[in-house]
């Protein structure tokens, strides 16, 4: 009798098919500057939406797999404090996380943020393309730093809540091209400093956003072999697509992503229209 219930809850293999794309999806958009939310939003079009547990489930598995991913720098930094310079990082690290979280929570409580709607993300792809061609022309004419220094910190923290009030933005793309704006010029220094922030700051998000979501008691519903074969999916694809970007921005400009999401931007205006 419990194996026939257990059968009944497994989903039909298109569900499992859509869970498994909506999962490689994430773990590919989650790190580049191209915005995950805008690329699930429109897959969603035509797979189907999917809960607001599950979302939070597979940006988990990318977290996941980018905290594989630094693993070592994190051990690093943990296991190294008695150095000024892995002290003086991780106050930086806390700082931008900090005020993520207390201007994010209050921006949240406001209910400040724009509708995940196809128009609002089409011009934050459009916008945030222009914004990556200008941060990579100025970072051109910079000499390479890879300090990060206090006011990139405090910059980091606040362009994560940016992304959150303006869906299709990009985490990745609002943190790394400010940074690079404010001198942080390396490339691959202002994605680490990125994707270190990150860690702490969409578990925290995740873990909230669950804890409210369990408070309206709308967990008691998922189908678990969906959401977990997705944040598999998630996970594994993060971490390739992250150690691949990495390897990337050594020797190229991000100027790929930009005009991607300008083009990407205008294909989606033209379809609203």
């Amino acid at each position: 009798m419990l194996s026939l219930l257990w059968l009944s809850t497994i989903p039909p293999m298109f569900e499992l098919f859509t869970a498994l794309m909506l999962g490689i999806l994430e773990g590919i958009t989650e790190f580049l500057p191209v915005s995950s939310t805008g690329h699930l939003l429109i897959a969603e079009h035509w797979l189907g939406s999917r809960s607001d547990f599950f979302n939070i489930v597979i940006q988990a598995g990318a977290i996941l797999a980018i905290t594989f991913v630094f693993r070592k720098k994190v051990w690093s930094l943990a296991t190294g404090l008695d150095k000024y310079s892995n002290r003086d990082y991780v106050m930086k690290l806390a700082t931008a996380f900090l005020i993520t979280a207390v201007v994010g929570l209050a921006v949240r409580k406001a209910n400040w943020q724009l509708p995940e709607t196809i128009q609002p993300i089409a011009w934050a792809l459009i916008i945030g393309g222009i914004w990556i061609l200008i941060a990579e022309s100025v970072a051109k004419h910079l000499p390479e730093r890879e300090n990060v220094t206090w006011s990139v910190a405090i910059a980091v923290g606040l362009a994560q809540v940016v992304a959150g009030v303006f869906p299709g933005t990009s985490r990745s793309a609002s943190t790394i091209f400010l940074a690079m704006l404010l001198g942080l010029s390396k490339r691959s220094a202002a994605a680490e400093f990125s994707f270190l922030v990150g860690i702490p700051t969409m578990f925290s998000a995740s873990s909230y956003a669950c804890f409210e979501l369990f408070k309206r008691g709308e967990l008691l519903h998922e189908n678990w072999l969906e959401v977990s074969v997705a944040f598999v999916a998630a996970m594994l694809t993060g971490f390739a697509v992250v150690k691949w970007l990495l390897g990337y921005i050594k020797n190229h400009s991000f100027a790929p992503f930009a005009y991607y999401r300008i083009a990407l931007g205008l294909v989606l205006l033209t379809w609203l229209t």
